[in-house]
């Protein structure tokens, strides 16, 4: 019997063997990859032959990413120990950057400190040594500090007398005479017309910038306190910066002699007052301070009470007043103010407290006619004016006041 082919099965066989053509020339030629689109066309494929090794660029950062407690002071670096260190860029939490700049070495690092509990973000951009560009990231925070160190500008404005300094008054201590020196180094003053002056401590709170004689009256002073960041005691770092600009007025220098019992006032160098006082009287806690004092405050009417400088209720000695036109002249209680009762040994002795005493009609001349910052010099007692019982930087002569520095 003779099989035979139906025109059917004829069409199948070419199919199958057109089929087994394509696998062959598939299999002559190799496996093609699936196209990418772009714009809306087929682009040929990549070959999936492997693409060459690439060589980032490898950083070193300090502090590390996500480290956290990290002292304000701490230095703050980028360098790239293989390939090229690129653009860097510091922020806060805010977005505020924090200057920076790269050393002759190629290390990045910053040029101010940082805030106590603060979030900081680097931004870093390196090349690696095969021309590679990469970028990354890297998070870090401070510590949270104990104690806010916290301080005060003074004069905060306005006019003043030719007396008074810049003082820089922290509500506690700056512990050590290296925080001190790093607190100095930080703070400026700027003067125009320009003047000598330096930086001293009375205390461990108080610094001080004063003129190497009285200042020239006119002068504008400027004042700039950026100290975030220092440490001025154990767990204590300062958070934030200051600044002040003030005035000086006109010279009012006036002398007060306990012996004579008189007040002469020079302004611009003039007399153009004298005046009959009674100082305090003798004792250690009465007695007047001679030296050369600063009007700290004006006030118009006071209550002054003993027990708040040592005299309590219950001793002979203790008062408890109200006065009117009140210059304050130390933080121990000595103030220039009108005592009528007191009218008639005004001139003639002294029966104060330590106050000095005036007739109420020049009492308010004074007042009226003075400013914070004026100064006034007494002679004639045996009790010394120390420089941390008001604003003391005149009972040094200027080299004297040099040496108060924490930098020497």
């Amino acid at each position: 019997m003779v099989k035979t082919t139906t025109r059917s099965q004829r069409g199948y066989a070419l199919v199958a063997a057109l089929v087994a053509l394509s696998v062959l020339l598939s299999a002559c030629q190799g496996t093609a990859a699936a196209g990418s689109i772009s714009n809306g066309s087929r682009q040929p494929s990549p070959s999936t032959t492997s693409a060459p090794k690439t060589t980032p660029a490898v950083l070193d950062v300090y502090p590390a990413d996500l480290a956290t407690g990290v002292l304000p002071n701490a230095p703050v670096s980028v360098k790239a120990s293989s390939g090229t260190l690129g653009a860097v860029t510091l922020v806060d939490a805010k977005g505020g950057k924090i200057a920076g700049q790269a050393a002759p070495n190629g290390t990045w690092g910053t040029s101010e400190l940082l805030l106590p509990s603060a979030a900081y973000t680097f931004i870093i951009a390196a090349t690696g040594p095969d021309g590679t560009a990469t970028s990354t990231s890297s998070t870090f925070t401070t510590l949270q500090p104990k104690v806010r160190a916290t301080y005060n500008l003074t004069p905060s404005g306005g006019t003043v007398g030719v007396g008074m300094p810049v003082g820089i008054q922290f509500d506690s201590a700056v512990i050590t005479k290296a925080q001190r020196a790093a607190v100095e180094k930080r703070v400026k003053v700027t003067t125009v017309p320009v003047q000598q002056g330096a930086w001293g401590w009375l205390d461990n709170r108080q610094l001080m910038w004063r003129p190497k004689s009285y200042w020239i009256p006119g002068t504008t002073v400027t004042v700039s306190t950026p100290l975030h960041g220092l440490q001025t005691g154990d767990g204590k770092w300062i958070a934030g910066d200051d600044a002040t600009s003030f005035t000086v007025g006109s010279s009012m220098v006036s002398t007060v002699d306990m012996r004579a019992h008189t007040m002469t006032v020079r302004q611009g160098g003039a007399v153009v007052r004298t005046f009959k006082v009674s100082t305090g009287k003798p004792g250690p806690l009465t007695e007047t301070r001679y030296g050369t004092k600063v009007i700290i405050e004006r006030q118009r009417s006071i209550v002054m009470d003993s027990a708040t400088v040592g005299i309590p209720k219950g001793d002979p000695n203790y008062y408890k007043i109200s006065t009117d036109w009140n210059l304050r002249l130390t933080w121990t209680g000595e103030y220039i103010h009108s005592a009528p009762w007191s009218v008639g040994s005004q001139g003639n002795a002294n029966v104060s407290h330590g106050c000095t005493n005036m007739a109420p009609a020049d009492a308010e001349w004074m007042f009226n006619n003075s400013k914070a910052g004026d100064l006034v010099t007494f002679t004639g007692s045996s009790r010394a004016f120390k420089p941390t019982d008001g604003i003391g930087v005149w009972v040094y002569d200027f080299a004297g006041w040099k040496a108060q520095s924490a930098l020497v």
